[in-house]
């Protein structure tokens, strides 16, 4: 397991650890997944997985080699993100796609930036070029910002791709390379 703490005035609150999920945890994450999928835009989730669907999920991105991590608060799950392959079509094994949902009410403390920052770091040391962030929502400023401040580059919109909460949505798709990138073939 890679824990990683991260100090205040670091960009986030207070006695934050970044790690592994483990299955105790998901519980929390489906808490948090869930608010999301009723209340927000940025997943097209309209009914909230059980605990027992998202473990099956963690278990399928941990299956790829890929992380599924958790931030801590005082040993509470207040945050969590994965990286998943960004489509299923054998071209796309070197491009990921990011998830990253933050408790309601840790949200504004740098949660975020501690995730990404700690999701990127890990998908560079595996075989992936590029990771896309697939964002609910134009208006979703938060999500956007994070990502432009972790080197994302707008790549394109999708508009009223979805329909969620009485209203058509975009989704904004948001890209950065991973280590070498495109700089370079596939090395073996």
């Amino acid at each position: 397991m890679d824990s990683q703490p991260l100090r205040p005035g670091a960009g986030c609150a207070p006695h934050i650890v970044v790690d592994d999920a483990q299955p105790d945890d998901m519980a929390a994450v489906q808490g948090i997944y869930a608010w999301h999928v009723l209340h927000g835009l940025a997943t097209f989730e309209e009914l909230p997985p059980s605990v027992e669907e998202m473990g099956r999920r963690r278990q399928a991105v941990l299956a790829l080699g890929l992380p599924y991590l958790v931030a801590r608060q005082d040993n509470t799950v207040v945050g969590y993100c994965y990286a998943g392959l960004y489509g299923t079509r054998s071209a796309f094994r070197f491009c990921l796609e990011d998830s990253i949902y933050v408790a309601q009410q840790a949200m504004g403390q740098g949660l975020g930036h501690a995730l990404l920052q700690t999701l990127i770091a890990r998908c560079e040391r595996g075989p992936w070029r590029q990771m896309v962030a697939v964002i609910g929502n134009s208006g979703n400023a938060g999500s956007i910002a994070l990502h432009a401040a972790h080197g994302f580059r707008h790549a394109g919109v999708l508009q009223s791709a979805g329909y969620k909460l009485g209203q058509w949505v975009d989704v904004v798709l948001m890209q950065r390379a991973l280590g070498l990138g495109d700089t370079t073939g596939v090395i073996s």
